[in-house]
């Protein structure tokens, strides 16, 4: 059963069922053959993965992200950059990305995309017991997630194989992503003049009630 959390319009759930996880596959493949970068991508069952979905009332997935943890088997950004992230693990730090990003355009995209790194954020730090946070990213998207949220790049532009798309690599400290949500989290409008997309998150204590629910014992 996938644990799911109402919000005004949409639903954030834990994809942990095949079902779940056929639906978002669909989205991704959907949101990912628009972009040209194929539509022949899986969600699959690894103990070393969270995805969550983001939902319609009649239960359609229109977001999801996955959050994965470091293990034996690395993670996918291995693949390209192995060097930039033992980096990190020879400093001592726990690794883990935000990967599988896809969103529909048809939902209210802000709040939807802030609801999903949010609470994939929690899951990281809470869950998977991480310590930064990196993330493959398509070169259109690079300067929202550097300037808007503080990551940081890593290595030169590479052709991603699985998308056969260039990639930057990016990272952020999930200490710094949750001071900035202590920070700003929740004020929204209120604070239309910081350049941050931090504002779009929960306030610091409903995002600590919303994950709180979500990994409930079902």
């Amino acid at each position: 059963m996938e644990a799911t959390i109402s919000q005004n319009t949409h639903g954030i759930r834990i994809v942990n069922t095949q079902e779940g996880r056929d639906s978002t596959s669909v989205l991704i493949n959907k949101m990912y053959a628009w972009r040209g970068y194929g539509d022949n991508h899986r969600v699959d069952e690894n103990p070393n993965y969270i995805t969550l979905a983001a939902t319609e009332r009649h239960g359609e997935a229109v977001g999801t992200i996955s959050v994965g943890a470091d293990s034996s088997i690395g993670l996918l950004a291995d693949q390209l950059f192995k060097d930039e992230l033992d980096a990190y693990r020879a400093r001592g730090a726990k690794v883990g990305e935000f990967t599988k990003l896809a969103l529909d355009p048809r939902v209210q995209s802000k709040k939807a995309l802030a609801s999903l790194i949010h609470l994939a954020t929690i899951c990281a730090r809470d869950q998977l017991h991480c310590t930064d946070m990196f993330i493959e990213i398509n070169p259109r998207h690079r300067r929202f997630f550097e300037h808007m949220m503080g990551f940081r790049p890593h290595g030169e532009l590479r052709i991603n194989p699985r998308v056969n798309a260039p990639a930057y690599l990016l990272s952020v400290s999930l200490a710094y992503m949750l001071e900035q949500v202590e920070k700003y989290g929740g004020t929204g409008e209120l604070n239309s003049d910081v350049r941050s997309f931090y504002p779009m998150f929960f306030s610091p204590h409903e995002g600590r009630d919303i994950a709180e629910r979500l990994w409930a014992p079902q």
